[in-house]
């Protein structure tokens, strides 16, 4: 079709823990594909998918933590400009879901305030090995306002809506200006970059040595 006169860049982050499955979320939801062979991704990866949303099309750019979460090793430019991150948990692994506090926490200390979060609970597949209640994340997630959806990147199930949702939230926030100037830098028009100026300005670099 004809190309937009607006086309909404949104950078969404992944994160959680190593093999909940954020890899396999990312490629079935960027490319329809699940990889049986769960290899940990090495070096930061993204993948890009445009929907539309409200007649307006988005580019929405997502980012896969590439196995550096086993190193605590997720810096800051990971997070810069992000709209909005899936913070996945295994729902077979309890340790996986008990450490979405310290992500949270981790991330609300590198991202933008007005985030769009939601929390995911993957391999619902595996429902009859599930080690964490439905209701007890669902209730998690109410507490802290983060969105919340359990998903199956293996039968696809959730997937499309897990991202839909967010982007849609992020696309909302903006349409609604709840976001300042300053933090929608991640958000630009045309076809430029994921990031764009304003970002480095606010740092107040070294643009004026």
């Amino acid at each position: 079709g004809t190309d937009l006169a607006y086309n909404f860049v949104f950078k969404v982050v992944l994160i959680g823990e190593s093999g909940v499955g954020k890899s396999n979320l990312l490629s079935r939801f960027t490319k329809n594909e699940f990889n049986h062979d769960s290899r940990t991704t090495i070096g930061v990866e993204f993948s890009t998918r445009s929907i539309q949303v409200d007649n307006v099309t988005i580019k929405a750019q997502i980012w896969d933590t590439a196995g550096l979460e086993r190193y605590r090793a997720i810096t800051s430019a990971y997070y810069r400009g992000a709209v909005g991150a899936l913070l996945v948990y295994d729902i077979t692994k309890q340790l996986t879901y008990e450490s979405v506090e310290r992500w949270l926490k981790e991330l609300y200390d590198h991202a933008d305030p007005h985030i769009v979060v939601m929390l995911v609970g993957n391999k619902s597949d595996l429902d009859t090995l599930r080690t964490v209640p439905r209701e007890e994340a669902k209730d998690f997630a109410e507490s802290k306002d983060l969105l919340f959806m359990e998903t199956s990147a293996l039968d696809s199930n959730n997937v499309e809506s897990a991202f839909l949702e967010v982007l849609s939230a992020i696309h909302k926030k903006v349409a609604s200006r709840e976001v300042t100037r300053g933090s929608i830098s991640a958000v630009t028009l045309g076809h430029m970059g994921p990031i764009s100026e304003f970002q480095e300005e606010k740092r107040g670099c070294c643009n004026n040595s």
